[in-house]
C-alpha cells in the first residue's frame, strides 16, 4: 500500500510531467557547449592509446553490421532494414503508437512486444561505437549514419511521447550515449542537428530530474538516473538547470552507495550481473567527481566482491537476473564484461592485486581514464561475504561459488530462487552451471528463475519463494549461514534455507584441490514430501564427475548466455518421495585423473569414501530423531 508521502510525490510528478508535455522545455537560441567535453579524457588521447591495439578491429567488426542496420542487441541480431522503426519490437513485430508516455501499455507483451528489446536499440550505444571508430578510420559514412539515426529518432520520438520515454532509466542510458557522441564527434555535427540535439538532450535531463525512481525502482534505475543527471549538470553547465542536476544527482548517488551496497561490497539485489551494472555506474560517477576516500573505499569493496565472483577464469557467473545490457560498451561476450570493470577499478584505485590483462583496459579505462597500459595479478583465496551470503572457495584454478544469501529487498525483483545453489569450475571446464535469465517478458521467465533451474533442492514442486509477477516474489525464505571455515587444505560452509516451514540445510566441504562433498538435509513436518535435488552440468562430459546416492534422471534443461537466447543443457535430477527428516549427498570431482567415490547415508551419519580416505558428516536431523 502506498504511503501518503509517495502519493504526494507521484501527484506532483504527474502534474509536472503534464505541464512539460504541454509546454516542453526550450533552450536559449545559439547555445553551443564546448566539444570535446572538458571533464572527460580527450578523444585523441584514447585514439592514440588504442590505435595499434586489437580494439579498432573489434569496433570494425560490429560497425559493419551496424552500418547495414543489423544491430547486435543482447544475444540477438536485429535487422531493421533501411528505415528504423524506433518503437518496434523486431522479434515479435509489434509496435506501439506515440501517445503521452504514461499511456503506453509497455508491460503488455501482446500489444507492445518485449519492451526490453525496443529499449536496447533506443539506448544508442551502437552510435557511440561508430563515433569511437571514426577516431581511427575517419570514414565519413560513420558520421553520416550517426546523424541520420539521430534525426530519425528525433522525428519519431517527440518529447514525452511514446515507449522510449516510459522508463527514466532508459532516457538516462540514451542521454549517456548522447554525451559521448557529443564528446567524440560533436565538432563534426551539422549546425541544424546540433541545435535540435542539444535541446533534446536538455529535455532528457529535465525528464530524468522529474521522474527519478525514488519509489518505482529505487535500485539500478534510481542509481543510473542520478549518475547521468549529475553528468549532464557537470558536463553541460550551460543548461538552465545544470546546478540543480549536479547537486541532486550527487546527493542521490551518495545515498545509494550507502543503501544499495552491503557492508561486504555485494550489491543488494543479489545478482552478479547487476553488481557489475551498479559498479560501473558508481565508478564513472567517482571518476567524474574525483570522489573522496570513503567513496573510493566502498567502490573497492565492490571490486573485491567482483574479483571473487569472477574467480581464476575471470568469467562472470550469472547468479540472479541478467538483463543483457551494460552501462558502457555492451558488445562482446557478456560473461567477460566484469573484466573491463575490474581493470578500470584497478587503474582508478591504484590496485595491483586484482587480476586483469592489458586488453581489459581497452573497452572502458582508455575512454574513462585515458589509460590503456598495465596489468595486475593476485592469488585467489577463499572468502565468505557474510552480508551478501556469497562464498567463494578456491584452489589454484578450481573455483566454487555458493549462493547462501537471502533474496533481495522489497519484492526481490532481480533475485532467483537459487538459495544454496553452487557453481563449480576447474579452469575453463564448467562442471556445475547457473542457467542465466533468458527473458523478462515470456512464459519462460518463471522457469529460469525457479528452484528447478538451479543446483539446489526443491520441495513439493514449490520454489523457495512464491512468484507474484515477473519482478516480485512473496513469502521469501529465511536464510542463514551457520558456520564458515577456511584453511589451506579445506573450506567448509554450513547454511540453511527455511521455506514454508521446512528447513533445507546444506553443508559443503571442499577438500582442496579436487574434491567437493555436499550433504543436504531436509527437516520439518513428519509427513511425506516430494523431494528433488538438481545438478545442472556444463556438458554430459561432466556426468562422471558427480557421484550421487540415488541414480539420477537425466532431464532436459536450458541455459542462456545472453538475454533472448537459450540452448539445451543437461541436468541430473534425484527425485524421492520421503518422510522427513531426509538426507541427500553428492560428491563433485574437479581433478583430471580418474576417481571413485562411494557415499553411504546412514541414520546417524553420511560417509564419503575416496581413494583410501573417509570423510564423515554427522546427521544434524537423524532419522527417527
Amino acid at each position: 500500500m502506498r504511503r501518503p508521502r509517495e502519493i504526494a510525490h507521484r501527484i506532483r510528478q504527474e502534474l509536472t510531467n503534464l505541464a512539460m508535455w504541454a509546454w516542453p522545455p526550450r533552450l536559449t537560441a545559439g547555445l553551443s557547449p564546448q566539444s570535446p567535453l572538458p571533464l572527460l579524457p580527450p578523444p585523441a588521447q584514447a585514439g592514440g592509446l588504442l590505435r595499434a591495439t586489437s580494439f579498432p578491429d573489434d569496433l570494425r567488426r560490429d560497425a559493419r553490421d551496424i552500418l547495414d542496420h543489423r544491430f547486435p542487441l543482447l544475444g540477438l541480431t536485429i535487422e531493421t532494414g533501411p528505415e528504423i522503426h524506433w518503437r518496434r519490437d523486431y522479434v515479435s513485430g509489434r509496435e506501439t503508437a506515440c501517445p503521452y508516455f504514461q499511456l503506453v501499455p509497455y508491460l503488455d507483451a501482446a500489444r507492445a512486444g518485449d519492451h526490453k528489446i525496443v529499449w536496447e536499440l533506443n539506448r544508442h550505444q551502437h552510435l557511440v561505437l561508430l563515433a569511437q571508430l571514426y577516431l581511427f578510420d575517419a570514414d565519413p559514412r560513420l558520421l553520416t549514419e550517426i546523424w541520420r539515426e539521430l534525426e530519425s529518432w528525433l522525428e519519431a520520438n517527440p518529447f514525452q511521447r511514446g515507449v522510449n520515454w516510459v522508463s527514466a532509466l532508459e532516457v538516462a542510458f540514451r542521454a549517456f550515449s548522447w554525451i559521448w557522441i557529443y564528446h567524440l564527434a560533436g565538432t563534426q555535427m551539422p549546425p541544424a542537428l546540433r541545435a535540435r540535439f542539444l535541446e533534446s538532450l536538455n529535455q532528457h535531463g529535465r525528464h530524468i530530474e522529474v521522474n527519478l525512481s525514488f519509489f518505482f525502482s529505487p535500485n539500478t534505475h534510481l542509481l543510473g538516473e542520478a549518475v547521468v543527471l549529475h553528468a549532464l549538470g557537470s558536463l553541460f553547465p550551460e543548461f538552465p538547470r545544470s546546478q540543480q542536476w549536479r547537486r541532486l544527482g550527487a546527493r542521490v548517488v551518495a545515498e545509494q552507495l550507502d543503501r544499495q551496497v552491503r557492508d561486504d561490497g555485494g550489491y543488494f539485489e543479489q545478482s552478479t550481473y547487476y553488481h557489475v551494472y551498479a559498479l560501473d555506474m558508481f565508478l564513472f560517477h567517482g571518476i567524474l567527481t574525483g570522489a573522496g576516500e570513503g567513496y573510493r573505499a566502498k567502490v573497492a569493496l565492490m571490486a573485491d566482491y567482483l574479483a571473487a565472483t569472477l574467480g581464476p577464469s575471470r568469467t562472470l557467473a550469472f547468479i540472479g537476473d541478467d538483463d543483457g545490457g551494460r552501462f558502457w560498451y555492451p558488445f562482446g561476450a557478456r560473461q567477460w564484461f566484469g573484466r573491463a570493470t575490474l581493470a578500470t577499478c584497478a587503474i582508478w584505485l591504484g590496485r595491483t592485486d586484482w587480476t586483469y590483462a592489458r586488453e581489459d583496459l581497452f573497452p572502458q579505462a582508455a575512454w574513462w581514464l585515458g589509460r590503456a597500459d598495465g596489468s595486475g595479478g593476485g592469488a585467489f583465496r577463499s572468502h565468505l561475504f557474510p552480508a551478501t551470503g556469497m562464498a567463494a572457495m578456491n584452489a589454484g584454478d578450481r573455483h566454487v561459488l555458493i549462493d547462501a544469501g537471502p533474496f533481495g529487498p522489497w519484492g526481490s525483483g532481480h533475485s532467483h530462487s537459487d538459495t544454496l545453489s553452487l557453481i563449480v569450475c576447474a579452469g575453463p571446464r564448467e562442471i556445475l552451471i547457473d542457467p542465466g535469465t533468458y527473458t523478462y517478458a515470456a512464459a519462460e521467465r518463471n522457469w529460469f528463475r525457479g528452484s528447478a533451474a538451479h543446483n539446489t533442492i526443491r520441495i513439493d514442486g514449490f520454489d523457495q519463494a512464491t512468484p507474484l509477477n515477473p519482478f516480485r516474489w512473496t513469502n521469501q525464505p529465511a536464510v542463514s549461514i551457520r558456520e564458515w571455515a577456511s584453511t589451506d587444505g579445506e573450506d567448509f560452509l554450513d547454511a540453511e534455507c527455511v521455506s514454508r516451514g521446512i528447513t533445507h540445510r546444506r553443508r559443503v566441504r571442499f577438500v582442496k584441490p579436487d574434491l567437493l562433498l555436499i550433504v543436504d538435509e531436509i527437516a520439518g513436518r513428519r509427513d511425506e514430501h516430494d523431494l528433488e535435488q538438481f545438478w545442472h552440468i556444463g556438458s554430459l562430459e561432466n556426468r562422471d564427475r558427480i557421484t550421487l546416492v540415488d541414480e539420477p534422471d537425466v532431464i532436459e534443461s536450458w541455459r542462456s548466455f545472453a538475454y533472448g537466447v537459450k540452448i539445451q543443457c543437461p541436468c541430473l535430477r534425484v527425485r524421492r518421495r520421503s518422510t522427513l527428516p531426509a538426507a541427500f549427498a553428492a560428491a563433485v570431482y574437479l581433478g583430471d585423473s580418474d576417481h571413485r567415490v562411494r557415499i553411504e547415508v546412514e541414520p546417524a551419519h553420511v560417509l564419503f569414501r575416496v581413494e583410501g580416505s573417509e570423510f564423515s558428516f554427522a546427521r544434524l536431523y537423524p532419522d527417527g530423531g
